[in-house]
């Protein structure tokens, strides 16, 4: 029983000096590998765009059916412009010169307001027809 003791215990030494000399060089690879994975990265190259500021304008134009328009500016939260009149023929141009879909809207209510102008112009002459025959009896 003695031998087998003894052999235990050699074969203990024997492992117990073996894995200190064998574990330390796999140590040493994940240190190496570690190294490699904590390199800095590359820096991002800076933008060279020029960064734009943003200005929030709003612009309200507002028409009736009669072709009467104002508008009214704000520049934030601050109102700049309130209740300005504009002529019905900058409105047309401007809203040319923005975009064609805005263009044929703003063409439809000028167009609704121009039919009731005729269709008023139309009773104002049938009326003015109507004094003058009345001053001309008066007249004879």
């Amino acid at each position: 029983m003695s031998d087998t003791l003894t052999e235990v215990q050699a074969v203990e030494e024997t492992v117990v000096e073996e894995t200190p000399a064998a574990s330390a060089p796999e140590v040493e690879a994940p240190k190496t590998e570690a190294v490699k994975a904590e390199k800095p990265k590359p820096a991002r190259a800076k933008s060279t765009a020029k960064k734009t500021r943003t200005v929030e304008l709003t612009l309200t134009v507002t028409g009736t059916a009669e072709g009467e328009w104002q508008a009214d500016l704000v520049h934030g939260t601050q109102r700049v412009v309130s209740g300005l009149v504009i002529p019905a023929i900058a409105v047309a141009k401007a809203a040319k010169e923005l975009h064609v879909d805005i263009a044929e809207g703003i063409e439809s209510v000028l167009e609704a307001a121009r039919d009731q102008h005729r269709t008023r112009m139309e009773e104002l002459e049938a009326e003015l027809a109507k004094v003058k025959a009345q001053l001309a009896e008066l007249s004879e």
